[in-house]
């Protein structure tokens, strides 16, 4: 295309510009369909702007005539529909995804973030493990209330948790924010350029639902990037338990990129290209863009916040909780206008309802543990209703030297993990049989070792001493479980009382050696029968103490029975007396703790 000539009079000048402004008009020029101005030559840039700025002098001409008044409207809505289609282009060209693993790894190195942010950038690196993968974080707790040092009533965690979301400001500075360059500086330059022109022209309303609408964009391709799903509140609240566990381990990683490095970054291209612009125009811009998916990010979390209650969800709660602690700061300063005051509020009103959920889970979880009125035990010995509930739980017999250094949230939790103990055992006291009270005890230990096991936050707070207390203390009960039932039946099998000695002979009692394979077929039957229809539902433990068992019986009848074997059998009806084979006791110990009857178990075998 052809320069124009020097504009002589104001006129000429009008007639010149529109001509330029004809000629890139796409509604009837097949070649300015098919070419961007901002992608040619820059010779040509600047003639179609000066073009603009022409025709919008002539709009304000006092000199102009009403016919050449409206062939100026015309052109300037010419131009501003092909300024348009140029910032929009210019904006597409550069939508790019961040790279997230990079961008992560910023964050750890320079943020003063609690949490380990080089843990969180290898979720990221292992994507495809991350539903596998439990990861052991800080809780928001041990964080949060590291510095107090005493207090284990639930008045003290309680305060400490409200204060907490009353105060973010004081845990660390904004420095964690990290700006990126979204747009290089000279397109920066051509986007201001236009958005000046179409602001003057009267098109700012054009101009900010163009912008916002492809920035938009390229923050949802980010979002995807960064897995934060398009849940409905009541979506997030019908999934699954465990499914929701890692979509809040994601929640948090994503969060803090969205807030410290995409949504600081968009605000900040909305300064570069609408500051000075106009008035509060880059704000207008700027919430244009984030506010839908602000809102989409921190629904998740206030899904959250009102869901129904229950202890397993205590930790993931406190992970949420001090996740925004960490991030408040950063959502001020980010949403520091007040055409954002929706934003901040939510995320405060979000803050608060996780700090009340967490208190409501922990008085919740410590009534159901002080409350629970239940006499009747329950049948076979297995796990109590109270302990699956109290599904978070340590060890009683504290050593209160042990509690040193403790934060007052996992005294609060060891506290109520004693009442939980003494609540199982006067329980357990309801038993008749002293066996099976054993039984209930380790049992319900065992329950509560493996779930502390199973809990990387739980873990972490009870402590690897700790937890090796529960675990002697399960065993413990296994011990004396063994000790109520078998010492008796072992007895039967002693060689004390079976030798007389006379005058002229030595040797057995056949009569007190009947005696005592009828006492040991009757003791045998009699456990036999009961401790099949008691329960261990743990299978490995079910096993160990089946081993156990097998190795003090086992070789102690299978010795008896050599030594004694022929003299019972030299006399009458010997099948009365030696019931049971080595064979036949290893079988029977199989039948032991599966919770049914021994008619159910010899129908098993027999098909």
């Amino acid at each position: 295309m052809e320069p124009p000539e020097r504009y002589g009079r104001e006129t000429t000048g009008f007639e010149t510009a529109e001509k330029i402004i004809l000629r890139w008009d796409s509604t009837v020029s097949e070649e300015a369909r098919e070419k961007m101005i901002f992608e040619g030559d820059r010779c040509e840039v600047d003639r179609y702007l000066q073009a603009v700025d022409e025709i919008q002098r002539s709009m304000s001409s006092t000199t102009i005539s009403n016919d050449d008044q409206t062939k100026v409207n015309s052109a300037i809505q010419i131009a501003m529909a092909r300024l348009e289609d140029e910032f929009r282009n210019i904006l597409l060209v550069h939508i790019h995804a961040f790279d997230i693993d990079s961008l992560l790894a910023d964050l750890g190195s320079s943020s003063c973030s609690r949490t380990n942010s080089r843990r969180e950038s290898s979720d990221f690196l292992e994507e495809d493990h991350l539903d596998q993968e439990e990861t052991p974080t800080s809780t928001a707790a041990s964080a949060a209330l590291v510095r107090d040092g005493g207090g284990s009533g639930s008045g003290d965690v309680l305060k400490h948790i409200e204060s907490s979301t009353s105060a973010v400001s004081s845990y660390r500075s904004t420095s964690s924010i990290r700006e990126v360059d979204l747009i290089p500086e000279e397109t920066i330059e051509d986007l201001r350029s236009i958005a000046e022109r179409m602001i003057a022209a009267g098109y700012l309303r054009e101009c900010i639902q163009v912008y916002g609408s492809v920035r938009k964009s390229a923050v949802d391709l980010n979002f995807k990037r960064l897995k934060v799903e398009k849940l409905s509140i009541g979506d997030i609240q019908r999934l699954e338990w465990d499914a929701l566990e890692t979509k809040i381990r994601r929640w948090i990683r994503a969060a803090k990129v969205c807030v410290r490095i995409l949504f600081a970054s968009e605000k900040r291209l909305c300064e570069q290209i609408f500051d000075g612009v106009g008035t509060a125009i880059d704000d207008a811009c700027f919430m244009e863009t984030v506010k839908g998916p602000a809102i989409q990010l921190f629904n998740f979390a206030e899904a959250i916040s009102i869901s129904r209650r229950s202890p397993e969800k205590l930790f993931k709660i406190l992970d949420l909780h001090d996740a925004l602690v960490e991030l408040l700061p950063d959502i001020e300063v980010v949403f520091d206008s007040k055409s954002s005051d929706s934003i901040r509020v939510q995320a405060a009103e979000i803050l608060s309802r996780l700090a009340e959920a967490a208190r409501g889970i922990l008085s919740e979880f410590e009534n159901a543990v002080l409350r629970e009125p239940s006499r009747v035990p329950v049948p076979g010995g297995t796990i109590h209703p109270l302990t699956r509930y109290s599904s978070d739980p340590s060890t009683p017999d504290m050593d209160f030297s042990d509690l040193e250094g403790k934060t007052p949230l996992e005294l609060h939790l060891i506290w109520i993990i004693v009442i939980l103990q003494f609540n199982l055992e006067g329980k357990s006291k309801h038993y008749k049989d002293t066996s099976l009270e054993h039984l209930f005890m380790m049992n319900n230990v065992h329950y509560i070792v493996q779930k502390v096991k199973g809990s990387p936050e739980l873990r972490e707070m009870i402590g690897d001493d700790y937890l090796k207390k529960m675990t002697g203390k399960f065993r413990q009960a296994a011990t004396s479980y063994q000790r109520a039932t078998w010492v008796k039946v072992l007895y039967c099998l002693r060689d004390e009382g079976l030798h007389v000695s006379g005058g002229f002979s030595s040797g057995v009692s056949k009569s007190a050696l009947r005696e005592r394979f009828k006492s040991f077929n009757a003791m045998f039957e009699e456990v036999h029968r009961t401790q099949a229809t008691w329960l261990i539902p743990d299978s490995q433990l079910r096993e160990e103490l089946r081993i156990s068992i097998s190795e003090k019986l086992i070789p102690a009848y299978r010795s008896f029975l050599g030594r004694f074997r022929s003299h019972i059998e030299s006399g009458k009806h010997p099948e009365n007396y030696i019931k049971y084979s080595v064979e036949d006791l290893e079988i029977s110990v199989l039948d032991f703790f599966e919770g049914y009857p021994v008619s159910q178990h010899l129908r098993r075998r027999s098909q």
